[in-house]
């Protein structure tokens, strides 16, 4: 059936149309069922389109017909990513071959062309085989480095441009005398060194990229892939047809996209070329001689850039606390120096293994690196802390919050989080993504919440990317993760609804007032004085963080509303406050609905229930509809929703079955009319 999807659609009289839809609808089936027995190229090939043609008419599938599972939505999503990465690495892989090469005559284009062909199967089956997570950008680049290092040093000198045919490195050996039966020995090429440190500088400092990384995973992984291939004591090129043959075999196993095609220019990889006239283009301005030209941000020159500033930042910082921070250890009562670097060693341990695990077993030395600078910037965050606090309170022991595991562990998550961050480009959607670092050092979410705030004004030099993703890592806290089972949340709700806090409603007018900060936490106290309360056993300093915290999840709840009700309400504006009455009380007296469940969805089922006993005419497929358009949303939050233990369906079975037989009595007070509705979907 490999080939018989493109016959099938050819012997049917189909519209294009039709046709495509036919393909999406495949494509969907074949995921959900696990049995597809074509590649994703394939499918793009029999219905004319390009990758994100594709990707957009699965998406439009789900929006017009809400069909797409949250398998087929993670597959999608990871095609997506893995085609945004492949293309990244091929227009910077073709950049980077005309900075290298020479081309001044027919011979030699074409042995170029059979050279970039052979590299870029290479580079392409290295990616397959050394990676488990093929969308790691910064990886697969590096890769991409190691590969051109192996075809530069083994290509003709006269092919090279200047910088690089003077990079090799020269193995040469001591002239001596040799017989004639040993001429033709002389006469082949010396083995080179396994790896040319000097080539690989001149290319890592090319673009931008650390050379002590790119050597790891020549050494790790590159040179694993090279042995696999009988190459790494060979002089000789790689041959295309050997290469091409494995590459075709991953291929097919992984049932995705074909990346030669890059090489070839196929339109099901590339968008449609727009020819623009003389008239439509937009004339240079003249720039004086003297401004600076900035280069255009490509995916790979931003994640660079990024690493670039993380690592500058961190220059001044070592892999052992400073003599400062050092001083701060023994002016405590109990110095925390040997728990403090025992704990390191444990969590890079356990960090490193998991980080095999995600990205391929022969990354872990990269895991390793990466976790020394968390390490460095966890010392720089801890030590600017303690100042910021000694000038605030006079003290200089602080043997309480340094003897504290819980503050050292989510200080350093916090640490590891804008590392992996500044590697990852901020997505949350790859393995590596928030919350993965919570599992690595098992801390509960609500631990890491506290820190984030004094992490970042501790840490002024933080870019507005990693800054911003910090802040959607709060969010995603407070919406779903602050509310597993096993969370802390509960207790202090439970405690504040005890003390009759919990029966102070927010008004949406309180809302309305600007932040004084530009983050979640920073609404009534100093950022250090929050986390302090946080940690401190006084009940007064609790009840601080305990109303600070709740006025947080408050805060976040309402925002959420009042953009959905503009989507939706904005004919109807007096009902915004009653559906946040509802979903207010929720929260404060309902709060067990939330237990392994997302704010999201009780915001869903409280506009659903005001507007169904206001009579105004609001389905859930609308809402549900409006919901998929707001930022940072997943259909698993409508599509998987807790029902009982261990039971899942969607949010419509949700409300019928859980939380319109909790609230009904809440909900009809608030009915137009004393006739009783019928509050089922």
């Amino acid at each position: 059936m490999l080939l018989c999807i493109h016959k099938y659609f050819n012997f049917f009289p189909f519209q294009d149309s039709q046709k495509r839809v036919w393909g999406a609808c495949l494509f969907v089936s074949g995921t959900d069922a696990d049995v597809a027995c074509f590649t994703v190229t394939q499918v793009l090939k029999a219905v004319s389109l390009n990758v994100k043609q594709f990707v957009a008419l699965v998406w439009k599938l789900d929006v017009n017909l809400d069909t797409i599972s949250t398998k087929v939505n993670s597959a999608l999503t990871r095609l997506e990513k893995k085609y945004d990465v492949s293309l990244a690495l091929y227009q910077r892989f073709e950049k980077t071959c005309k900075t290298i090469f020479a081309l001044y005559c027919d011979t030699a284009s074409h042995v170029l062309l059979l050279m970039c062909c052979v590299s870029s199967a290479a580079s392409l089956l290295l990616a397959g085989r050394a990676l488990q997570m093929e969308d790691d950008l910064v990886i697969s680049f590096q890769l991409l480095l190691c590969t051109l290092e192996l075809f530069i040093k083994r290509c003709p000198p006269d092919l090279l441009q200047p910088l690089y045919k003077s990079a090799i490195s020269k193995v040469q050996s001591p002239p001596t005398r040799t017989s004639r039966r040993s001429q033709s020995k002389a006469k082949s090429k010396p083995l080179e060194p396994e790896v040319d440190l000097q080539l690989l500088k001149t290319l890592c400092n090319e673009n931008d990229c650390n050379a002590e990384e790119v050597k790891n995973v020549y050494q790790t992984s590159f040179s694993a892939f090279l042995d696999s291939l009988d190459l790494s004591k060979s002089p000789d090129f790689p041959q295309a047809k050997d290469l091409n043959q494995q590459y075709e075999e991953h291929y097919l196993k992984s049932r995705d996209i074909d990346g030669r095609l890059f090489f070839d220019g196929d339109e099901t990889v590339f968008a449609p070329k727009v020819k623009i006239s003389h008239v439509e283009r937009t004339p240079k301005k003249n720039q004086p001689d003297d401004d600076v030209l900035i280069p255009p941000q490509t995916p790979i020159r931003a994640a660079m850039t990024s690493i670039q500033q993380l690592r500058g930042d961190l220059t001044s910082s070592g892999d052992q606390p400073s003599t400062n921070l050092a001083t701060y250890f023994k002016n405590c009562t109990v110095d925390p120096m040997q728990a403090v670097l025992s704990r390191l060693e444990t969590l890079e341990q356990a960090f490193s293994q998991r980080f095999g695990l995600a990205v391929g077993p022969r990354c872990i030395v990269l895991g390793c690196q990466r976790f020394k600078l968390g390490v460095r910037l966890y010392y720089k965050i801890m030590e600017a802390m303690l100042k910021s606090e000694e000038k605030r309170l006079s003290v200089q022991n602080f043997s309480k919050l340094l003897n504290d595991s819980t503050f050292h562990t989510s200080l350093l998550a916090c640490a590891l989080e804008v590392v992996m961050a500044t590697y990852g480009g901020g997505s949350f959607e790859t393995d590596l993504c928030f919350p993965w670092i919570l599992d690595v050092v098992d801390l509960p979410a609500f631990d890491f919440y506290k820190v984030i705030e004094s992490f970042i004004k501790a840490e002024p030099t933080l870019s507005k990317d990693i800054v911003k993703h910090l802040e959607t890592c709060e969010n995603l806290i407070m919406e779903r993760i602050a509310w597993r089972t096993d969370s802390p949340l509960f207790e202090l709700l439970k405690q504040e609804h005890g003390g009759g806090a919990a029966d102070q409603v927010e008004t949406p007018a309180s809302f309305s007032q600007p932040l004084q900060h530009n983050h979640t936490a920073k609404v009534l106290i100093d950022d250090n004085q929050y986390l302090w309360c946080s940690l401190s056993s006084d009940q007064k300093s609790f009840r601080v963080f305990s109303v600070v915290s709740l006025s947080v999840v408050y805060r976040l709840a309402y925002s959420r509303l009042q953009i959905l009700c503009s989507y939706l309400l904005s004919s109807h504006p007096e009902l915004e406050p009653i559906i946040w009455t509802l979903f207010q009380h929720t929260l404060q007296h309902e709060h067990e609905l939330m237990r392994d469940r997302h704010l999201d969805q009780l915001m869903m089922s409280a506009m659903y229930a005001i507007c169904k006993v206001k009579s105004v005419d609001l389905r859930f497929k609308t809402i549900v509809t409006a919901y998929k358009n707001m930022p940072n949303t997943n259909q698993e939050t409508f599509k998987h929703v807790l029902i009982t233990e261990g039971h899942y369906d969607s949010i419509i079975v949700f409300y019928n079955q859980v939380f319109m037989q909790k609230l009904k009595t809440n909900i009809l007070q608030y009915a137009s009319t004393r006739v009783r509705h019928s509050l089922t979907f």
